[in-house]
């Protein structure tokens, strides 16, 4: 297998010069599910793309190019240090040639007509410049029915407002945007370990970029332990950093200062939930305490108000009843 540096990247077959599309593949403890992965790429009812996959340093490398070497001839293989799924993505977009880029998690999967489908709305009369879609979520290998969108719906325009007050949610391996935009905004910020591609929505989003979506299921999302997807606390920590990054910003309106305010309380009252949780658990009453007090400042809830006054007459009755059933 040819393997490159992000610097001295090169064709492992021969494409087209120009492909249309360029898709990422950022590939970290991915090893596992990296064929099918791909085989969702390869099998679209669209085919004229490049396929770039990118080893962000990881662990499993000699596993990972073992499951890549069928694919030797039909994929760019980046490699680099563990820099994070940012870095990894800004080094498939340098290395792409395709006037758009798609994005697609290591273990995730695309269903067969969402590249078609995708540039259908991307190329449309309106002019867009980023789309993204629903997707399902394969749990243990199984397709659970509700989908991302129930969940966290997409509803109305895509502005940073509503990205910010969540009527508006991007699933990162359902994107497809112009590639020239993404450079021309900087790319990801490497500066966060997650969330980073929230970050670049929102700075997508506040340069008026046109954004749609659809609302068909177009992929299937891994949820397993140890994905990210599988741990919320780092996600909201993640977009807590970002909104805090965006505050900062000279030209935000008064609404959009004002949402990011208000969505910066909710989710630091969230992280305060997962705190308490997890001092509950190690008997860490005192700081438990002090984590539910401060959740319950935004929450104003029954539950918590529960919690916390039996956090101050029986913490370990508490603790005991905590750990057989969640809070």
């Amino acid at each position: 297998m040819t393997i490159t540096t992000p610097g001295t990247a090169k064709h492992v077959r021969p494409l087209k010069p120009t492909p249309m599309v360029s898709v990422v593949i950022p590939a970290y403890k991915v090893a596992r599910f990296i064929r099918a992965t791909l085989d969702s790429v390869i099998t679209q009812t669209f085919a004229d793309y490049e396929i770039i996959v990118i080893n962000d340093g990881s662990p499993d490398t000699e596993e990972l190019e073992h499951q890549l070497e069928p694919y030797s001839s039909s994929i760019i293989y980046l490699t680099q240090t563990n820099q994070g799924a940012g870095a990894a993505r800004n080094a498939g977009i340098r290395a792409a040639h395709g006037e758009f880029v798609a994005f697609l998690d290591g273990d995730d999967l695309w269903l067969p007509e969402f590249l078609e489908e995708q540039l259908a709305l991307l190329t449309s009369a309106e002019g867009l410049d980023l789309v993204y879609a629903d997707a399902a979520n394969l749990e243990d290998g199984r397709r659970v029915r509700m989908t991302n969108m129930d969940f966290n719906p997409s509803t109305g325009s895509v502005s940073m407002q509503s990205l910010i007050e969540g009527t508006c949610n991007v699933i990162t391996s359902t994107v497809v945007a112009r590639r020239n935009l993404i450079v021309e905004l900087g790319l990801f910020d490497e500066n966060f370990p997650n969330s980073q591609d929230f970050d670049l929505w929102l700075r997508i989003a506040k340069h008026g970029a046109r954004i749609s979506y659809q609302k068909k299921v177009l992929a299937l999302r891994r949820i397993y332990q140890g994905s990210l997807a599988s741990n919320p606390i780092n996600s909201f920590r993640g977009e807590i950093a970002v909104l805090e990054k965006t505050l900062r910003r000279a030209d935000l309106t008064e609404p959009e200062r004002v949402a990011i305010l208000r969505k910066l309380e909710l989710r630091r009252a969230t992280v305060e939930i997962f705190r308490g949780k997890e001092r509950l658990s190690a008997g860490e009453f005192d700081s438990a305490l002090t984590a539910f007090r401060a959740a319950n400042n935004h929450y104003e809830s029954w539950k918590l108000r529960l919690v916390v006054f039996w956090l101050q007459v029986a913490p370990r009755l508490l603790q005991r009843v905590y750990r057989l059933h969640a809070i």
